[in-house]
């Protein structure tokens, strides 16, 4: 059998690490392998978990485990007997040192649901300490909404985080725990959620910004309200790490020129909530980004994209600009982006249509021809009660217009794209790569009758050739791998 220095079998089996399937079978070559596979498994276990089920529920049995004799008397002596004091059972590994990702969302819902209140804190006591102790440090610490423990307290809470590199919370938790991770200096990634009119909190998030030394990603979302002092102060924060931060989103319309400063920023994200109205067209006019490479947008009018575009000349790869209902600034903006982005590989528009629909189509087939190295498209149209998308157009210029390098799609509309319209594309795809497919619909949902219609359709031309892979759903909403096609 092949042998690996150790320290090459880590670096390879790293690259697996967002493959879990692949890590698995790893635990099965040999002792070696099994333990690096381990780590790297228990580093961030929550990760394969969107929800609370029977497969989670296992894990949570597995951390129990962990308990330590002291706790299960503790727990045993208030009554509680159930499968957390059961007798102790030695694990192969010790799991709880693995973990280097604490999220208090799964680690809250640890406490079984038949548990009597009055013995929920006990039991939140002992479950927090199995993990905030002075045995185990963790590189990331999440906590969520409505949470007001005061896990800084806890013995060994020092300890724990002392080499934190990434936060993430929401603004409804204590205010005390904000004013006690203003210690922690070494954070590279934090991410601000829900910033409700949290006035008193609003000071700890600047200086937890303020203090770090190598802030890196920056992430603020889902402002409701915007606060000019706070919005300010916040920006003028953001300067101090402007040589530092790579990757930035904020979700308010910036009352300071403060991106005038982040050149080595490579990644922008601004999603605006839907009351919100950007008046200063030019904001970007004098704003060169020259490292910047994705650009995410939300409500954000086109035309205010259009100058930084203009200005960044070639180093954009992706671009999501959602919810735009001006037809005129799609021309331009689009025009904008076959003019300056030679590289562009991945493509979102979302957009609200209620007229120009034909230059929109005739644009688009410019930009097909001047994207070389477009990879995947991401197509929305939400259309007016009395106004059609011409699908058949294009899709017709996306058959005769797209570069060889453009196969993965994803297509939504608010009305059911005819199957005359994605027969027409499918049949002048011939000869070309196969088709990665998505397509969404809300109707889908409760449409059956046109889903399987399409989906017959489609199996058709995957028979063929045509396609290679292919979903049918009712979901328009894509978050940060949205350029990820299964």
């Amino acid at each position: 059998m092949l042998s690996f220095n150790r320290d090459v079998l880590v670096l390879i089996l790293e690259k697996l690490k967002s493959d879990k399937n692949s890590l698995f079978s790893c635990l099965l070559v040999n002792r070696t392998w099994c333990l690096i596979a381990v780590r790297i498994l228990w580093r961030n276990p929550w990760q394969y978990f969107t929800t609370i089920n029977s497969k989670i529920i296992m894990l949570f049995n597995v951390l129990f485990l962990h308990l330590t004799k002291e706790s299960r008397d503790i727990l045993k002596g208030q009554g509680i007997d159930n499968h957390i004091t059961e007798s102790h059972k030695c694990t192969l590994f010790d799991y709880i040192n693995f973990i280097k990702y604490l999220d208090f969302f799964f680690i809250r819902c640890m406490i079984p649901r038949k548990t009597k209140k009055t013995k929920i804190s006990i039991v939140k006591s002992e479950i927090f300490k199995l993990f905030i102790n002075n045995n185990t440090k963790f590189i990331h610490l999440s906590i969520p909404q409505n949470f007001y423990n005061q896990i800084h307290l806890i013995p060994g809470a020092e300890h724990c985080f002392s080499e934190l590199e990434s936060f993430h919370c929401n603004m409804d938790i204590s205010q005390n725990i904000l004013e006690w991770m203003v210690r922690y200096k070494s954070i590279k990634r934090v991410r601000i959620e829900n910033m409700f009119n949290y006035s008193v909190k609003y000071l700890e998030i600047i200086k937890l910004i303020e203090v770090q030394k190598n802030l890196n990603d920056v992430k603020f979302i889902n402002l409701s309200e915007s606060y000019e002092s706070f919005d300010k102060s916040l920006e003028k924060s953001l300067i101090k790490h402007a040589a530092t931060i790579r990757y930035l989103r904020f979700d308010w319309i910036p009352f300071t020129k403060f991106l005038l400063h982040f050149v080595n920023l490579s990644c922008l994200e601004i999603f605006l909530p839907g009351y919100s109205v950007w008046k200063d067209l030019n904001y970007f006019e004098n704003i060169s980004l020259p490292n910047l490479k994705i650009l995410r947008t939300s409500r954000v009018r086109p035309i205010i994209l259009t100058n930084l575009i203009e200005n960044i000349k070639g180093n954009l790869t992706e671009i999501s600009v959602l919810y735009d209902y001006h037809g005129d600034d799609s021309k331009m903006f689009i025009q904008a982006i076959y003019r300056n982005c030679p590289n562009l590989r991945y493509l979102r528009l979302s957009l609200l249509l209620f007229r120009n629909i034909e230059l929109l189509i005739s644009e688009f087939e410019n930009l097909l021809s001047n994207s070389q190295f477009f990879n995947g498209l991401i197509f929305d149209i939400y259309t007016g009660y009395n106004i059609e998308f011409k699908w058949n157009e294009f899709f017709m210029i996306l058959a005769k217009s797209s570069p060889i390098s453009l196969f993965k799609f994803k297509f939504s509309s608010n009305k059911l794209i005819q199957l005359k319209d994605i027969k027409l594309f499918f049949d002048n795809w011939e000869n070309r790569n196969s088709i990665i497919l998505e397509i969404n619909n809300k109707d889908y949902n409760v449409n059956m009758k046109a889903k399987q219609q399409l989906e017959d359709l489609i199996k058709k031309y995957k028979v063929r050739g045509i396609v290679d892979r292919y979903s049918i759903g009712f979901n328009t909403v894509y978050h940060e791998n949205e350029f990820e096609w299964n």
